[in-house]
């Protein structure tokens, strides 16, 4: 992944719009009402979309995200809205200065940018170390069938509302990973498009890893679900979804 998202941070928004945030929001107060798991970290938070949803649900949310420009984005927004959102630029594997959280989310293939085994194990303990025994921790990731498959049929295009791109994909040097080099046309006040190139890299891992790593880490229930579905994974699933209590 670059550095930071640049002017990809611009246009990520109208990217993500088949996103059922919703969804994501239910799955998490379906196990964590927010009158019982008040403290909530929105990890790898974005442009904050998510984070401002569970803020309007009641939790006291806090978000943290690598790239700078998506958090300028996310604290623009909330700001407009009128909520106290405080956001830090930080790497997921180096999570520090949070402790007592109710409820931690890794949401929308994130982890999925953090690629070196022993990172995601230490992501993975950070947040253990940061939530209070009952607290929970919700993430998803890219299933093996999206990442072997279903990226690899590319090249993917887009157009709609002044965004355009070209999306390539390429089978990475890892085990289930992909790169994406993708080349954005965006229109300009002016009615000129603007070129601007973007290059991410994702790996993700069998879910009985994750479920090793998870509980090797100290998480005592672990639960596995699949595609926003409560159901269990199959070999076409997309999005597997973990659920773990400390």
């Amino acid at each position: 992944m670059s550095n930071s998202y640049n002017r990809f941070s611009e246009v990520y928004d109208e990217l993500m719009t088949d996103i059922p945030y919703d969804r994501y929001v239910e799955w998490v107060m379906t196990h964590a009402p927010a009158n019982e798991f008040k403290r909530l970290l929105d990890i790898g938070c974005g442009t904050g979309t998510l984070s401002m949803m569970f803020a309007q649900s009641g939790y006291n949310v806090s978000g943290v995200d690598l790239s700078e420009d998506m958090l300028s984005i996310a604290q623009e927004r909330a700001s407009q809205m009128g909520m106290h959102i405080p956001f830090f630029a930080m790497s997921m594997d180096e999570l520090e200065g949070f402790d007592g959280l109710d409820v931690a989310v890794i949401p929308i293939d994130s982890i999925n940018y953090v690629t070196d085994e022993a990172s995601v194990k230490r992501t993975l303990e950070k947040v253990y170390e940061a939530l209070r025994p009952g607290g929970q921790l919700f993430f998803d990731v890219h299933s093996l069938f999206k990442m072997d498959e279903i990226f690899l049929e590319g090249p993917f295009t887009y157009d709609e509302d002044g965004v355009n791109y070209i999306w390539h994909t390429e089978e990475g040097e890892y085990p289930h990973s992909v790169y994406h080099y993708m080349t954005f046309f965006v229109e300009t006040e002016s009615g000129l498009y603007e070129r601007f190139d973007e290059e991410h890299f994702q790996r993700t891992f069998d879910a009985e890893q994750y479920v090793a790593w998870l509980r090797e880490i100290g998480f005592t229930l672990v639960e596995v679900s699949a595609d926003f579905e409560d159901e269990a994974p199959h070999e076409e699933s997309e999005r597997i979804f973990f659920r773990a209590v400390k």
